[in-house]
């Protein structure tokens, strides 16, 4: 039987600062975001989900414990009394166990849970905030502190520095339930979910509870840096638009390197802008591309997101939010999340904790936007992402002596077609694959 990952040791920060381990087994994280599994799947749903994705190879999943208001789940079970969140409500069979259900349902399949005490809404509006918080994370805290399987996510789609309705300062907040977490769990890793197109460390760039950082690269072009919708960060200074391997460098700039990930990139199937369905929909090729894009560029892994999936949207015959008309049934089944498990198995095939970005291999100009071409490098192995399909030109003074060998990867398959021994006499050309493949992207693997 496969052994599950915390029985290799806790989960921890590696001792480079760059990725995550499980004693001294490195750990890529592949995470799926559930946001509203608890308010929207039944106890049989939630099995049939997470037994899914745990065979697909995804190992953390993001869930939100208090998202919508008031907090209960599918079947009308409250989390709280008086919708008081320092009162949770703890009848028997109520929300409380369906959540303990999930936790201890994911545990069985080896999955990581990273939970959510709230959706930033939730403070926003002052149903959570400095007069319970302390009292409602610590239930949260001692609740699940036996549990080998808890990731804390603080935050939720909110800048950690805005006040919430009643006045009251965000990073105080948000230091608080930190804080409180790492009282009473302090094994059990913490990190942020910020603002769209914004990163943990714009906001907690030293924090001392804080484990790890992640960035919400989602869900706009290039030209939509303002759309005159909630969801417009330019205050902050600065849009990537879709070069989410930008916001590792930022990270790297605060000068307090801890693991990074795009724990929200644009999901499948979602408008792009997110606001205007008649927009065209994000689709598998563009979920590949953020996933190298960020993982070859220094990220810890990579959190997949799909329309229906963060919503759980249930019929083919209704529209729920952002458009959607896939429901949540189908949609495990989706290319996107397919093609996540392909790259969770290519990076566990090579020693990526070794790994760095290495675009200074490219022999040929800087590209930029869709023709960027992400280059990662580590012991005795380069990969290449290319999203255009173009040649691939590499310079041969720059690689390690015992690269012998070429790949091209079918990033949709995880299939390897040899190319053939390298050739050191000159600078290295490798032509794209040309033929009829569904896909325009590649992967290139050189090893010893």
């Amino acid at each position: 039987m496969k052994k599950k990952p915390w029985e290799y040791g806790k989960l921890a920060v590696s001792a480079d600062k760059r990725h995550f381990v499980n004693g001294t087994k490195p750990f890529f994280w592949l995470g799926d975001t559930a946001w509203l599994l608890l308010c929207g799947l039944t106890r049989t749903e939630m099995c049939e989900y997470l037994t899914n994705r745990a065979e697909k190879g995804y190992n953390v999943i993001q869930v939100t414990i208090s998202h919508k208001w008031p907090t209960q789940t599918v079947d009308g079970k409250n989390a709280f009394i008086d919708d008081d969140m320092a009162k949770p409500d703890l009848t028997p069979g109520g929300f409380w166990d369906t959540l303990d259900f999930a936790v201890k349902k994911a545990e069985e399949l080896g999955l990581y849970m990273g939970l959510l005490p709230c959706w930033g809404g939730r403070f926003k509006k002052g149903d959570l905030n400095l007069s319970n918080v302390e009292a409602y994370t610590a239930f949260l805290a001692k609740r699940y502190h036996n549990s080998p399987n808890i990731i804390w996510i603080t935050g939720g789609d909110i800048k950690g520095d805005k006040p919430n309705d009643l006045g009251e300062d965000g990073l105080t907040f948000w230091s608080k339930m930190g804080q409180t977490l790492k009282k009473y769990n302090p094994d059990q890793l913490v990190t942020f979910h910020p603002f769209g197109r914004t990163t943990t460390c714009d906001y907690f760039p030293d924090a001392d509870w804080l484990d790890f950082y992640m960035f919400q690269s989602g869900h706009r072009r290039y030209d939509q840096a303002s759309l005159n919708q909630w969801d417009d960060s330019l205050s902050q200074g600065y849009f990537y638009g879709e070069d989410n391997w930008r916001y590792i460098s930022r990270v790297d700039a605060c000068g307090n390197i801890k693991p990074v990930l795009d724990g929200e990139p644009s999901y499948e199937q979602i408008p792009q802008g997110l606001h205007d369905p008649t927009q065209p929909f994000w689709q598998e090729i563009d979920v590949r591309r953020f996933a190298y894009w960020s993982v070859f560029s220094g990220c810890a892994g990579f959190t997949y997101g799909h329309n229906a999936l963060m919503q759980f949207h249930k019929s083919r015959e209704t529209v729920g939010a952002y458009g959607c008309t896939i429901p949540w049934y189908d949609a495990i089944h989706s290319p996107g999340s397919d093609n996540m498990a392909v790259m969770c198995r290519l990076m566990n095939s090579i020693p990526f904790e070794t790994g760095r970005a290495a675009q200074e291999l490219l022999a040929d100009e800087p590209r930029e936007k869709h023709e960027r071409i992400s280059v990662f490098a580590g012991d005795g192995f380069v990969l290449c992402y290319d999203y255009t399909g173009r040649d691939i030109y590499l310079k041969s003074s720059l690689l390690a002596a015992d690269l012998k060998n070429a790949w091209w990867v079918d990033p949709t398959t995880g299939i390897r077609s040899y190319i053939g021994a390298i050739t050191r006499d000159k600078d290295l050309h490798f032509e794209k694959p040309y033929g009829a493949h569904s896909h325009q992207d590649w992967l290139l693997l050189l090893t010893e």
